[in-house]
């Protein structure tokens, strides 16, 4: 290598030199931007490993296997792969799956107890059962052992909300992320619920994003008028736990309403409130007026999906689904933009529940701490950037990335208010269910009880009576009253 090529990537490195001049100035040196781009991810691993006194090919020569989910962190990471391979002479192979069937493999390789896989994608929910079953590894043990962490790895730096939520000391009903939960995975990526809307849409009926409950139904009363062939707003619900969490959850939460109450370690399902009731009214209104007719089948891919055709105005899920349909060959793309909401008018800020991907040991690996190596780089602020500024890996978990320059100046130049959404809303985002080992069961029960309420087949406060007593019911054979 030329002292001109090596005397760019130094300036690189030490931040003296900003990603697109470098690849500018590489570019007038002939290099181009694939090449150029190889060269300086190489020389960030090489910062990498020189900027921790740490030894990365302590386990040089050993092969890890992973499990991963069909999805945009996914892909940045195999995108990366080769600088972990660099960074520490490992092999790494890997088996992916679409989240139709994902979970299902996971628990199949873990329940039977396989050593074939070192390392898996999960969320932090599914960890409430492979936890306590002694399917993965308490992370803690590893995160404060300086000798087999790097200290430039900063656990700190992760986002607080994050740490806490992957955090549970498997007592039913305790506080994630108290003075003694395990560590059962590592925040990779994750998902705000706010609003995600078209603003070409809106301009057109004169709205501005609603900021509240009463002024979200008022905008679907307005869109609806201007125009009946766009239904005003997108949400989930099937007849699953996957209904629940996003949107529907982080509003209920505005509120203050809880899913459950523990009472000194017995569990009691909250659903029958008073305060639950009259958001539970509001909710199944505009699913009636102004969601879609066939809202019973509609998954976080049917949202989106909407969105992006422009069949409707505005979605209330993962901020990260508004972001994916305003790319690609949607017929929306470039129209959508992004606003925090807090459904109650009394709450000072967005309250929005978390879906968490994150990576988790498998308590089979032969090779755990092999596996901590790699999983310290593909949650390392190096690679976090690398998926930030070159992929699509939003939402950082990180919060020195959310302070990166290149990072910030690509997500406002396309996506109009995603980072002010974000920023409104990440103090307050975090997982807002109880964690206990009935979450699946408790939340199917809820979004078929919805279902139930939206057909008209049982009035509210009549289906959230019962909803409550027989959740009660299970909890109680469960032993968990």
């Amino acid at each position: 290598m030329y002292d001109r090529e090596k005397d760019l990537i130094d300036s690189f490195v030490r931040g003296r030199l900003g990603r697109r001049e470098f690849l500018k100035r590489m570019g007038y040196l002939g290099i181009g931007t694939f090449a150029a781009s190889s060269l300086m991810a190489s020389a960030a691993t090489r910062a990498f490993a020189q900027a921790s006194d740490f030894d990365w090919m302590k386990h040089k020569g050993t092969s890890l296997k992973l499990l991963l989910n069909k999805h945009p962190y996914a892909d940045a990471m195999i995108a990366d792969i080769e600088a972990f391979k660099s960074l520490t002479g490992m092999d790494v192979t890997y088996d992916v799956f679409p989240e139709d069937v994902y979970f299902d493999k996971v628990t199949a390789a873990l329940s039977s107890g396989s050593s074939e896989y070192d390392a898996l994608m999960t969320g932090a929910y599914m960890t409430w059962t492979y936890g306590p079953a002694g399917w993965i590894t308490d992370l803690n043990e590893y995160i404060k052992d300086p000798e087999k962490t790097a200290a430039a790895w900063d656990w700190e730096d992760f986002l607080p909300g994050l740490r806490a939520s992957t955090a549970w000391d498997g007592t039913p009903g305790s506080e994630l992320g108290s003075g003694d939960a395990k560590q059962w995975c590592i925040p990779w990526g994750f998902e705000q619920n706010n609003l995600s809307y078209n603003k070409t849409m809106f301009e057109k009926a004169g709205l501005e994003p609603p900021k509240d409950m009463p002024a979200l139904l008022a905008a679907c009363e307005k869109l609806k008028s201007v125009d009946a062939n766009v239904y005003p707003i997108g949400v989930r619900g099937s007849r699953s736990w996957a209904t629940i969490h996003p949107g529907f959850l982080s509003g209920y939460s505005n509120f203050g309403e809880k899913d459950l109450i523990n009472n000194g370690g017995v569990l009691n399902a909250a659903m029958n409130t008073d305060g639950s009731k009259a958001y539970h009214r509001d909710w199944v209104k505009m699913i009636q007026d102004y969601g879609p007719k066939n809202w019973s089948t509609y998954t976080w891919y049917q949202v989106g999906t909407d969105l992006g055709a422009g069949a409707s105005a505005m979605i209330y899920d993962a901020d990260i689904l508004g972001y994916f349909m305003n790319g690609g060959d949607n017929k929306e793309a470039g129209n959508i933009a992004y606003a925090p909401i807090a459904p109650n008018p009394e709450a000072d800020a967005p309250t929005p529940n978390v879906w968490i991907w994150s990576l988790a040991m498998s308590n089979f690996s032969q090779n755990k701490d092999a596996t901590w190596y790699f999983m310290q780089w593909a949650s390392s602020k190096e690679h976090d950037l690398f998926g930030a500024r070159k992929m699509d890996f939003v939402n950082p978990v990180r919060a020195s990335v959310w302070k990166d320059a290149e990072f910030l100046e690509r997500i406002q130049s396309k996506y109009p208010g995603y980072v002010d959404q974000f920023e409104v809303s990440s103090p307050g985002a975090k997982i807002y269910f109880t964690p206990q080992p009935l979450f699946f069961d408790v939340t199917t029960a809820w979004a078929a009880m919805l279902q139930r309420m939206v057909a008209n087949e049982v009035q509210v406060d009549e289906g959230l009576d019962q909803l409550a007593a027989s959740i009660d019911e299970q909890l109680q054979q469960a032993g968990l009253q």
